[in-house]
């Protein structure tokens, strides 16, 4: 292909924005706030920070549990909303609410239960564990409001709306903060519970968070909006169908957080300063990689809905016009976050040891960060394109036959500072990058699944 195929009119550029910048700017306040709440658990020193920094592995492997479920049935729903097919759209809606629901309660049952046994995976550390353990028995009650309000959210943004989503996850993030803070710190004589509080703080802003989506819905109806009475309402073909998609994709996202838990497990053999380094790169950096959740809503609406609408060849040249508009942002956003590495480590009360490891991460991954939007933009092509296989292959499967064992490889078998374990283990992803283009490249997404099924 000629270099000017990734690169579209602005017309194009303005219509990605328009789709992209809400869910973007949403997920920079968030990942404001989480930096905000993170800088208040570092308050409590080095123990705190690494003990909820362990707990959050474990909320993430839930939450892209849910995300892998969600996603599969949005693509669906995105493509029934360009195919104007409204029934198939509150049937795919219940699927997600249901299958969310039925996911997430092992899963909190294993924290509620179990939180020791959970924490004992990512370290060895006694005070670690116990305090870890602490937080995640109660952090875990926010998995069951998170599960509606992820279904409800993204069903809204496959759709293309992005306002409301984005007004409701502020209020909901604010509130967060402004909870832990009371719950953490206890000011005008309430009481103070510490890392507990932070768990408290989350609990109720994903309460707040569900109640004001389903107020949401119950105010302005959308086309996928169904009665509770209808909840269970789903035709068995549509069952088997989106099953067959979201499987892969939910192996895949789990695959992935758990690939992540690991890496985290084999980076902290290093050492508590090296979680807590960790624990400050990624909050911040996470700042920066809000870029991945708006590109992810402006493919789906870019590609998805034209597939769906049977505009095939219009959704194949978007696909490859997404490529070109992310690497610009991407550069914008690299930059961005190296600047970012000057300032952000230094409002944190940890070790200077902690500080400076969180500094060369951060610029490591500023050296990177097109690559990373590379790999993650051709991911949500294929997803787009129910191509959730070739996402499992390209993703996860890559990271636990790559990734995972050169970091292993040097963790153990080597006496290698952190530094040069996380640098090979990302460097990886050049290789990455040459195996998703090459899928992209086949075309096999360019599919309208409304036709399919």
């Amino acid at each position: 292909m000629k270099i000017q195929d990734f690169f579209g009119p602005k017309e194009f550029e303005k219509e990605a924005l328009a789709v992209a910048v809400p869910m973007m700017a949403q997920n920079v306040i968030t990942s404001c706030v989480n930096l905000v709440d993170n800088v208040m658990v570092g308050q409590l020193g080095d123990i705190a920070l690494s003990s909820v920094a362990a707990s959050n592995r474990f909320y993430m492997i839930a939450n892209f549990g849910m995300l892998g479920l969600s996603g599969a049935a949005s693509i669906f729903l995105a493509q029934y909303f360009g195919a104007e097919n409204e029934d198939k759209m509150k049937q795919t809606f219940r699927y997600m609410i249901l299958s969310g629901l039925v996911l997430i309660v092992p899963m909190g049952l294993l924290g509620i239960l179990a939180p020791e046994s959970v924490l004992g995976f990512f370290t060895k550390d006694p005070q670690t564990i116990y305090n870890g353990a602490l937080y995640l028995k109660n952090v875990i009650y926010s998995f069951f409001p998170l599960a509606v309000s992820m279904s409800i959210s993204q069903s809204l943004r496959s759709i293309g709306e992005t306002k409301i989503p984005f007004k409701i996850s502020i209020i909901a993030i604010f509130t967060n903060a402004l909870a832990n803070y009371i719950f953490m710190f206890g000011p005008f004589g309430l009481p103070a519970f510490g890392i507990v509080g932070a768990a408290y703080g989350t609990v109720v802003a994903r309460l707040v968070e569900m109640l004001l989506f389903l107020l949401a819905m119950k105010l302005r109806t959308q086309p996928f909006a169904t009665k509770v009475t209808s909840l269970f309402h789903i035709e068995p073909a549509l069952v088997k169908a989106i099953t067959i998609k979201a499987l892969p994709l939910v192996a895949n996202e789990l695959l992935w957080s758990f690939g992540n838990a690991m890496l985290f497990k084999l980076y902290a053999t290093r050492g508590d300063v090296v979680m807590a380094g960790y624990s400050i790169a990624t909050t911040t950096s996470d700042i920066f990689f809000t870029l991945f959740g708006g590109m992810a809503v402006a493919t789906t609406v870019m590609v998805s809905q034209r597939l769906g609408a049977g505009k095939l060849e219009e959704g194949r040249r978007n696909g490859y016009y997404m490529i070109g508009f992310s690497f610009k942002l991407a550069i914008l956003f690299a930059v961005l976050m190296f600047g970012a590495s000057f300032v952000v480590p230094h409002f944190y009360s940890v070790s200077p040891e902690s500080k400076q490891l969180a500094v060369s991460f951060l610029r490591v991954m500023c050296l990177l960060f097109w690559i990373y939007m590379m790999n993650t933009q051709m991911y949500f092509i294929l997803r787009a394109g129910g191509e959730m296989k070739k996402t499992l292959l390209m993703d996860s499967a890559f990271m636990w036959a790559i990734n995972i064992p050169v970091v292993a490889s040097l963790t153990y078998l080597t006496g290698y500072s952190i530094l040069v374990l996380y640098i090979a283990g990302q460097m990886t992803d050049v290789l990455k990058l040459a195996v998703g283009y090459r899928m992209i490249r086949k075309e096999t997404w360019v599919v309208n699944l409304t036709e399919e099924n």
